[in-house]
């Protein structure tokens, strides 16, 4: 139901300032969750026209009637974002003048029980953001083995602790399979040592991101995405990406990085043989952060960075 399907926009103002919404440009919200953004950047339009991406059907069901005062300005396209090529030319359109990427698990998901995405709430291990695709998280913890298991946890949840939580969560699906978000977030707990359960965050945060992340395949997404928008610009178009955590953030500066960069032949070389040019030039050397305001007001933002360039 609609009531229960509320999210909150993380750096709306700034979103809207890096994009520079054009009356008449063509826009895509890559990542359409709650559809705050999309309806922001729907006001703005006349004669344009903002392409919304998700995958997940709860979040398509509630922009239907979210964005019904800009539907005409709105078209809603279910599919990956790492599609966005093929979705620019399911639309016939030869590029964006600007798209935007929020790359935080919405608040929807996060809220509601039964998608398995929260420790906070007792659910199946889940955690799909495309109901479709068939590997959940009841799978990885269960099957995998306990090196891939301590890999994600360290590589995709940044967790110290890897090895013991692994070894744990092998040894309690030996006596019977794992099958709830509660049974798995005591697992970690009680696999960490007395001086981490002494952290701020929940003891199982890391590693919740950490099967989310590969459950979605996240990081190889956001590879292949950053590139495709960086592709689809129209020359002065932008792109704006928010992420919250380092190694979503790491994968967008490099890119950003990458596209910034134009000659790559040895500095020795009399002349350029490469023929590499940059692509788009950074609009902020630093990303740009939430304000103390938005944090008082939503604590969901407190690790979210905004990263912005601009096609050349």
């Amino acid at each position: 139901m609609e009531q229960n399907f509320h999210h909150i926009s993380i750096l709306p103002d700034a979103c809207l300032d890096a994009l520079r919404i054009l009356p008449d440009g063509i826009y895509i919200d890559a990542t359409m969750g709650g559809a705050g953004h999309s309806l922001r950047i729907a006001e703005r339009l006349t004669t344009g026209r903002l392409i919304c991406i998700d995958r997940d059907d709860e979040a398509i069901a509630n922009a239907q009637r979210r964005l019904a005062p800009v539907w005409d300005r709105v078209t809603v396209v279910k599919s990956d974002f790492r599609e966005l090529d093929r979705v620019l030319e399911g639309q016939a359109l030869p590029g964006a003048d600007g798209i935007l990427f929020d790359l935080g698990v919405s608040s929807p998901q996060l809220d509601h029980a039964e998608r398995g995405f929260s420790y906070m709430q007792d659910a199946p291990l889940d955690m799909r953001m495309d109901r479709r695709q068939t590997l959940t998280a009841g799978e990885v913890v269960n099957h995998w083995s306990r090196e891939e298991l301590r890999r994600i946890l360290f590589e995709y949840g940044e967790e110290r602790y890897a090895p013991l939580i692994a070894a744990a969560i092998e040894r309690e699906r030996s006596k019977k399979p794992i099958e709830s978000t509660a049974e798995l977030a005591e697992i970690v707990r009680a696999a960490m040592p007395a001086k981490a359960l002494r952290e701020k965050q929940h003891p199982a945060k890391r590693s919740f991101q950490a099967v989310r992340i590969a459950v979605n395949d996240e990081l190889a997404a956001v590879r292949e995405a950053m590139e495709k928008a960086i592709d689809a610009l129209c020359p002065g178009g932008r792109l704006a990406v928010i992420t919250f955590h380092s190694l979503e953030d790491r994968i967008v500066k490099t890119a950003f990085q990458a596209a910034a960069t134009g000659c790559t032949c040895p500095k020795d070389f009399p002349v350029c043989v490469c023929g590499k040019k940059p692509r788009v030039r950074p609009v902020s050397r630093k990303p740009i952060l939430p304000s103390a305001e938005e944090l008082a007001d939503n604590p969901r933002a407190r690790s979210a960075k905004l990263r912005v360039c601009e096609k050349i």
